[in-house]
């Protein structure tokens, strides 16, 4: 996954904007993503049926970039506590859940399953209980089916 190429926002979030991302966000297909403007406090998405201003804390942290930091995560604790109910401990967006579901479901090798993994681990605090259960399910599921395959291509 490699964030966008165009030229970023100084916003420190920026690294983890993608147009793979931003289709999932809005249920399309990363080509039918047009234009992804990184503004200085928010992301402009343009795409097959959608033009929306969003967050940059909506996206989640991704592969191949510097890793969260804890200027980061403040900006995400923030951002969920506008968007849940008072009261409530603030946790991500289910978004995420699905976002690290299909990224499982996209690894092919075990060392990117492994990098899935430890970037999970390091933003867990994300995710409630029941989630993160959910998410080691998921990446059990797809560590099982991969070594599968490397068993039968060896």
């Amino acid at each position: 996954m490699i964030p966008t190429s165009q030229p970023l926002s100084p916003h420190r979030l920026a690294r983890f904007v993608t147009k793979e991302t931003a289709a999932l966000i809005f249920h399309l297909k990363p080509e039918q993503i047009y234009r992804i403007e990184c503004w200085k406090n928010v992301v402009y998405v343009h795409g097959k049926g959608i033009s929306k201003f969003i967050s940059y804390a909506d996206f989640p942290p991704i592969l191949g970039v510097e890793v969260p930091t804890e200027a980061d995560f403040s900006y995400w604790h923030k951002r969920w506590k506008k968007t849940q109910k008072p009261g409530k401990r603030n946790y991500a967006p289910s978004f995420w859940l699905q976002f690290f579901v299909y990224r499982f479901e996209q690894t092919a090798s075990l060392t990117e399953l492994y990098q899935w993994g430890e970037l999970l681990a390091f933003v867990k605090f994300a995710f409630s209980i029941a989630t993160l259960e959910q998410l080691r399910d998921q990446y059990r599921l797809t560590f099982t089916r991969i070594s599968k395959f490397l068993v039968v291509a060896s």
